[in-house]
């Protein structure tokens, strides 16, 4: 038994055979980054997309390319068209439309996932995604980031929306039909155990289908790298972080696919990441660790479903 849900066994199993992400760039940047703001203290001018081609390229060019490249290296023919970077969703609703168009024109893609904000989804988008998955049978997977179910870290790292707006963004997603994957930072300066277990939880009883694990790094010039300087919070220790992940997985939904459990970001552009680890490394520890001690996902998965009145039904 693997001892959690793997992302890359849920996609061979869905669709047969290896199945990769192309990134997308278009030119959208995020509600938070309005009126010279610079958006969440620690997101960077390029957002999640520093592996990406750049936006000028069109979103057929963007994704022919990187087929090409993916295709032959991995030998993968099916793939997934992901528009990754800030908020895929703040724009113009017929722009909106346009790129999806675009991508659904590409072969061989399967499904498109979108990233973006709980507070940027509004059913006109909703609307679009359906129609482009009745009329091109493509599955659609929206990506939500949430980082953490703390309010009071929310406030602190700037996110811009609370709790409520995750939670409203998943109710509409799920009444299309469409699947979610969401993204959590476990540990955030003003978090803690308590709060990566919450945040399982919270997610298990939503719904999500897949869940994106991130450790934080610090990119250079952004309003966190200034706090970090400052000496405003401290970081914790790679082996908290460990304990929290497998905290995280042990609470989580079996059900739901795990697409990563730690991030990574180039050294040249951070002042911390990882630890200074290979993420490599860091990642077997905890699947080492896990399966040392006999845990797997979904073992402590045992709070719903009235679970204090288990024994008199």
């Amino acid at each position: 038994m693997s001892i959690y849900n793997r992302y890359s066994d849920y996609l061979k199993d869905r669709y047969k055979e290896r199945v990769y992400k192309l990134p997308v760039s278009i030119p959208v940047s995020c509600p938070n980054r309005l009126n010279g703001k610079k958006g969440c203290s620690y997101c960077g001018g390029e957002g999640a997309g520093f592996e990406n081609l750049s936006g000028t390229f069109s979103v057929y060019e963007q994704l022919s390319k990187n087929k090409e490249y993916i295709g032959k290296r991995y030998k993968a023919k099916k793939f997934i068209a992901y528009f990754q970077s800030f908020t895929n969703t703040f724009l113009p609703v017929c722009d909106f439309e346009k790129y999806i168009n675009e991508a659904s024109e590409v072969s061989d893609i399967v499904e498109i996932a979108v990233s973006t904000r709980p507070d940027c989804i509004h059913e006109k988008y909703l609307d679009v995604l359906k129609k482009i998955k009745e009329e091109k049978n493509i599955n659609i997977t929206v990506e939500l980031g949430l980082q953490t179910v703390n309010y009071h870290s929310l406030k602190k790292v700037n996110r811009g929306h609370t709790l409520a707006e995750y939670i409203d963004a998943v109710l509409r997603i799920k009444k299309y039909g469409f699947q979610i994957c969401t993204h959590i930072i476990l540990n955030l300066p003003w978090d803690n155990i308590d709060d990566s277990v919450e945040c399982a939880k919270i997610v298990s009883v939503l719904g999500s289908d897949y869940i994106k694990l991130h450790a934080l790094y610090i990119e250079k010039d952004t309003d966190m790298a200034d706090e970090y300087m400052r000496g405003d919070f401290e970081i914790c220790s790679v082996s908290e972080y460990k304990d929290r992940v497998i905290a995280f997985l042990r609470h989580l939904s079996p059900d739901i696919a795990v697409q990563r459990i730690i991030g990574r970001a180039p050294e040249e552009n951070t002042l911390f990441s990882n630890w200074s680890m290979s993420w490599w490394k860091i990642h077997d520890e905890i699947e080492k660790e896990m399966t040392e001690k006999g845990y797997i996902q979904g073992d402590l998965y045992m709070y719903t479903d009235g679970s204090a009145v288990r024994n008199f039904v």
